[in-house]
């Protein structure tokens, strides 16, 4: 049983960027990876099989909200499937977007803010964050369970 994934949020985007300018994403096969989230408390299990457009991860987005979460993103990435924009990514080391994400509760403002802060061009961002979506819905992936629960260390 699969069910195909929405867009995710923008900001999405830039999260998995900064899981690998954190180093925070464990390769553990060709298939498979583990993501650790920005605080650390949490570890994502991903699992992708692009010629299936197949993939599974026990993060929120994936498992509740229906899109493609950041660890399926910094996954794609690091396989080379998705674009590394390398500047935008230095600039969003030890970002702590768990922390941000629950206190504004809006996805644009903290989109704004880390933008302000880290010195970021809103243009450059956002055509990068339109390129990766844009490969990402050509991708058309769906959702196999092949982990079941949301995964808390």
């Amino acid at each position: 049983m699969s069910s195909p994934l929405r867009t995710p949020p923008r900001i999405k985007v830039l999260e998995a960027l900064g899981a690998i300018a954190d180093g925070r994403i464990e390769v553990l096969s060709d298939k498979e990876a583990v993501v650790k989230s920005s605080d650390g408390s949490r570890t994502y299990r991903v699992y992708v099989d692009v010629s299936r457009r197949e993939v599974d991860s026990t993060d929120n987005g994936t498992v509740h909200r229906g899109y493609v979460g950041y660890p399926i993103i910094s996954f794609l990435m690091i396989k080379k499937l998705l674009p590394i924009n390398d500047k935008i990514a230095t600039s969003l080391k030890g970002v702590p977007w768990r922390k941000l994400n629950e206190e504004y509760k809006n996805y644009a403002k903290v989109m704004e803010i880390i933008i302000k802060e880290r010195n970021l061009n809103e243009n450059e961002v956002n055509k990068y964050i339109d390129q990766v979506l844009s490969l990402l819905r050509r991708m058309g992936l769906k959702r196999i369970q092949k982990y079941n629960e949301v995964t808390e260390e």
